[in-house]
């Protein structure tokens, strides 16, 4: 179960890398869509990007469903997590209606916004990191 474990902490750093990054393309791509240049590698980029991570996604759930009854591991630390990682699922979810909006020429909202938008997965994952190390219930 260590080596289950071991997967799913890859598996989720790497998904985290992404929704951490994939924001940051939609700055770049707002703002140098504003200044006349071509974004047309954002797009690439961003598309691929989520690809990677929705992958990614897939794998931490999967070997995080494996913990979960494998171990039987219970409590209520485990639902509070839970509960942000459904939030954390939805954040995907946007980015994924925002990845739409770009690939069609209809990101339009602004560098500002989307800087914000990119603090949203922090705010998530500390919770989640919390209730996994220290388990305050």
């Amino acid at each position: 179960m260590l080596w289950v474990k071991v997967f799913h902490i890859l598996a989720m750093t790497s998904w985290m890398a992404g929704i951490f990054y994939l924001p940051r393309i939609y700055v770049h791509y707002v703002e140098g869509r504003a200044a006349g240049q071509d974004v047309t590698r954002l797009q690439i980029m961003a598309r691929k990007l989520f690809g990677f991570m929705s992958v990614m996604a897939l794998f931490t759930l999967g070997f995080g469903l494996w913990l979960w009854f494998g171990w039987g591991i219970s409590g209520g630390w485990l639902h509070a997590k839970l509960l942000f990682v459904v939030l954390l699922m939805g954040y995907h979810h946007a980015c994924w209606i925002y990845l739409k909006k770009m690939q069609r020429g209809e990101l339009n909202k602004s560098g500002r916004y989307f800087r914000l938008f990119n603090e949203v997965p922090l705010l998530i994952f500390i919770p989640i990191l919390i209730f996994v190390v220290v388990k305050p219930f």
